[in-house]
């Protein structure tokens, strides 16, 4: 599978702690072969990728949009997912609240209340820490 035809996927959330979901997110999405962009403010490198400090930063039309912040945070960065406008929106076990699928609706987003990884067919306690 090459670059332009690999799914792309950001995990907004995304964590260097391999026991949080939103890092097994990132190494789920990988073992899959999706071009994975993890997106968190303090930047660095995520299980080796390059971690972009928020979504406006990622130049390529993204399929996923993960979401793995607790919602109050969230709700904050729904702005930038609508603009990114991604095929699909996760809104991860924790990070949803009432408030925040209400404020997706309104920008345009069609929010899945699910678990991403377990949308690709695998379980997170394949993943160890």
């Amino acid at each position: 599978m090459n670059a332009t035809t690999r799914k792309t996927v950001a995990v907004v959330g995304a964590s260097a702690d391999r026991a949080k979901y939103s890092n097994k997110s990132v190494r789920a999405h990988l073992l899959q072969g999706w071009e994975v962009y993890p997106v968190n403010p303090r930047g660095g490198r995520i299980e080796g990728l390059k971690v972009y400090r928020s979504l406006d930063e990622i130049a390529v039309r993204l399929d996923r949009v993960t979401l793995y912040l607790p919602p109050a945070v969230g709700i904050t960065v729904l702005p930038a997912i609508a603009a990114a406008q991604p095929a699909e929106f996760f809104v991860n076990p924790g990070a949803e609240s009432a408030g925040l699928v209400a404020e997706a609706k309104k920008l345009g987003l069609e929010p899945l209340l699910a678990c991403s990884i377990v949308a690709l067919g695998v379980h997170p306690g394949d993943f160890r820490g």
